[in-house]
């Protein structure tokens, strides 16, 4: 009866692996990898307190999952750091009766895409990431076939996420001299935009998903494009398209005019056709052929005078 769930657990496992490349929700992401991480969390003697990176397939490949066991009472006194992810003291999780799972995400490049595809983002680039911190309930006597989420509620102190990591490398604020702005991205689909709280630490008052944002003009700068060369080949584009144009135009003129003179040669024809042109005195007329049937003389013999 113990191994009963190891069969479900096999299956979904399969459908997860050939699935996996064709996910393009959020949420079936959240899923799946919620499901791998309690896969390793039966297999494995997760010590509480202790955070354990979750092995994932490769069809998976630039995902980072990252776990950790907690007592709810020790959480809500004493707070956790969980990498980027620093929760307070008096943070809450509930419905939490005696342990909790936080799960931490790292999406990489490549994941986050499904996230600016899922939500609302016209106007807006990703410049990080996308991480997540979610909870599930995580019992002495838990499996495969019970877990639920839970709700994470900062207390005084509000959630920090730290993307120092991840903009090292990044010279936007550098070099445009414009700070990039947190989106949080809720379950209901909806982004909110805010302010940093510091530089690049966002804040937030739930669990979630977050990431760094700016603007889309921002971008073609960090390519290096010079103004003179999108003014070129704007300006090359622009000249293109008039010339397209004006041969259209020229085509639609010529095809017009040949149809107006072929109407014009038909409807000549058919009056010249109809009727012929003959002099009266000096006057032109128009004159149309005769139709009536000369006599005949049907007998050879005349009537007498």
């Amino acid at each position: 009866m113990e191994y009963s769930f190891l069969i479900p657990l096999i299956l979904l496992s399969l459908a997860f692996s050939t699935e996996a490349e064709r996910i393009k929700s959020a949420r079936l992401l959240d899923l799946v990898l919620r499901d791998y991480t309690f896969e390793s969390y039966n297999n494995n003697n997760f010590r509480t307190g202790r955070l354990h990176n979750i092995q994932l397939p490769k069809n998976l490949t630039g995902i980072e999952v990252d776990t950790v066991r907690f007592r709810c009472g020790s959480l809500t006194r004493y707070g956790a750091k969980i990498k980027e992810f620093h929760l307070g003291i008096g943070i809450k999780a509930h419905p939490c009766v005696e342990r909790v799972l936080i799960v931490r995400q790292n999406l990489g490049s490549n994941w986050s895409t499904i996230y600016y595809q899922n939500f609302e983002l016209t106007g807006y680039q990703l410049i990080s990431p996308v991480l997540g911190l979610l909870a599930y309930n995580a019992g002495d006597n838990i499996t495969f076939s019970t877990p639920f989420e839970i709700t994470i509620e900062a207390g005084n102190d509000p959630i920090k996420i730290d993307f120092s990591n991840f903009t090292k490398d990044n010279n936007t604020t550098t070099s445009s001299g414009i700070i990039p702005l947190c989106a949080s991205f809720e379950h209901d689909g909806k982004v909110t935009l805010s302010n940093q709280a510091s530089s690049n630490v966002c804040v937030s008052r739930k669990h979630g998903h977050f990431g760094l944002v700016v603007e889309s003009p921002l971008l073609p700068l960090r390519r290096n494009a010079s103004r003179w060369k999108i003014a070129v080949g704007s300006s090359i584009g622009v000249a293109l398209g008039a010339f397209l144009i004006g041969l259209l135009l020229i085509a639609l003129f010529v095809k017009v005019k040949k149809k107006a003179r072929r109407e014009e040669l038909v409807r000549r024809a058919y009056e010249e056709e109809a009727l012929q042109v003959s002099m009266v005195g000096h006057v032109r007329a128009l004159t149309a052929p005769g139709t009536r049937t000369s006599p005949t003389i049907e007998h050879e013999d005349s009537p007498s005078p």
